[in-house]
């Protein structure tokens, strides 16, 4: 087809706007590979380039849409050929490169990953770039020694994807796991992921003036950043870490060195982004492994490209339960 349906955002005289619209196959960027794209999904970045909050779209126009899943029509790549199934998260796509809210996308072979056996597309997009990183801290604190045993795991944001996928991928290596979430209606919900327990969010608030609690939690998936963080570090235990890959509840925390030189805490920052393709197909596997997929089914609803207006609004807010993909051509 000569034209496709993407979601087009653009700049002028400091004046954004986003709309849906017919493209010509001719604008599309260069790259390797021509993907026929089926899925995309809605992660908290999508819903700030969406909305036009500043600063994570860096170039303008702009496809926002930070990851996709989709079929090879054309490539100039040994890597891929035509009718191979593959999968994008990250890589600048929605901030720097345009993304997968369009019914095609030309990407660079390196940032592409066949999609693995025995998953679809569209659940593919149902892990989507927050269950990638959510596999990412799983990895990161199984590196730091992280190993299932009476100690308790702690994940953040418990409702939303990067917690919910956490939760599943968790209970399936056989941690206990604390599900913290501002939400408690969604108890039901985030036990039937596999948590043990479900804490309000305000239980992790720090005592004031005391830098170390009780030793509670044996490592943290933490996606809010903040104050919840500030709250996680004093009942960390020792030699514990916290994987760390959100702001959604704010970017600044304060603490102390306590945890850190005392217990040995480890802080670890986890990178969705920028991932070296044997980083990616690695966690791609873990995925394919560790994921129970009926349970990412049922924590999935899929939505048309036409509301992700609505949707990315809602995630901002925290109105968001677990994973939504986007269907591009609904």
């Amino acid at each position: 087809m000569p034209t496709f349906k993407a979601l087009l955002a653009t700049q002028d005289a400091g004046n954004f706007r986003a709309s849906i619209q017919q493209l010509n196959r001719e604008e599309l960027p260069p790259g390797e590979v021509l993907v026929r794209v089926q899925f995309s999904s809605l992660n908290y970045k999508d819903g700030l380039t969406v909305t036009g909050r500043p600063g994570l779209i860096r170039r303008f126009p702009m496809v926002p849409g930070i990851d996709f899943a989709g079929i090879v029509e054309e490539s100039a790549s040994p890597k891929f050929h035509s009718g191979d199934a593959v999968v994008l998260t990250g890589a600048g796509a929605g901030e720097t490169a345009w993304g997968g809210y369009a019914q095609v996308a030309r990407w660079d072979s390196e940032h592409l990953v066949r999609l693995p056996a025995g998953m679809s597309l569209q659940q593919s997009m149902a892990i989507g770039t927050a269950g990638f990183t959510a596999m990412q801290c799983v990895m990161a604190l199984e590196r730091n020694g992280l190993r299932p045993d009476p100690g308790e795991i702690a994940v953040t944001g418990a409702g939303g994807g990067v917690g919910s996928v956490a939760i599943a991928i968790l209970a399936k290596l056989g941690y206990r796991v604390a599900a913290s979430t501002g939400r408690l209606e969604l108890s039901d919900y985030l036990r039937s992921l596999g948590a043990s327990e479900v804490i309000d969010r305000g239980a992790l608030a720090a005592t004031p003036g005391r830098a170390l609690e009780r030793e509670r939690w044996a490592g943290a998936v933490d996606s809010v950043g903040g104050a919840t963080l500030t709250g996680l570090l004093p009942s960390m235990a020792r030699g514990s870490a916290i994987a760390m890959c959100g702001l959604a509840g704010g970017s600044v925390f304060t603490t102390t060195v306590m945890p850190f030189i005392l217990r040995g805490v480890s802080l670890l920052g986890i990178n969705s982004v920028i991932v070296a393709r044997e980083e990616r197909r690695a966690v791609w596997d873990r995925l394919s492994r560790d994921l129970p997929l009926e349970v990412l089914d049922r924590m999935t609803q899929v939505a048309p490209l036409e509301r992700v207006f609505e949707l990315g609004k809602e995630i901002l807010e925290g109105k968001i339960r677990g994973r939504t993909v986007i269907d591009v051509n609904a």
